[in-house]
């Protein structure tokens, strides 16, 4: 194999593992819906607190009793952390509002953008990309 050869294989492999992590990255506005906001309340039932995105879920229960697991997407663990929300700041059994914009395939998961607690504490814990959904 001539040197020309091995390098072009090298550079073309090392290209493959450096844009194979930013294509699975899509846009906010790709995923979710700035026009169809939403306002949940319920328990919060598991937390996720790893890159690219922090998710939470919240156990929805409607009025007949039926309950719906919701799925909100957050910034990164880091800007998390420098916005002074940590990994301790949700936690399994809060009961908690959420705003958000809805997930375009229609799934129960959205765009968590500001979090409410019981005790009237709230979080911001989505992008800045999105206009934020009225409560």
């Amino acid at each position: 194999m001539k040197l020309e050869s091995a390098t072009t294989i090298f550079a073309i492999a090392l290209l493959a593992v450096i844009a194979g992590p930013t294509k699975a990255h899509h846009s906010e506005a790709a995923q979710f819906d700035p026009d169809d906001p939403i306002s949940v309340e319920g328990a919060v039932v598991k937390v996720e607190w790893a890159n690219p995105h922090i998710w939470y879920y919240v156990d929805v229960t409607d009025e007949s009793g039926e309950v719906t697991t919701w799925g909100f997407s957050g910034l990164p663990p880091g800007v998390l952390q420098r916005r002074g929300v940590t990994r301790n700041t949700l936690s399994v059994g809060d009961v908690v509002r959420v705003i958000g914009n809805r997930a375009r395939d229609g799934s129960n998961n959205a765009s968590g953008y500001r979090v409410t607690f019981a005790d009237g504490r709230s979080v911001f814990t989505g992008s800045s990309e999105l206009v934020a959904p009225q409560p």
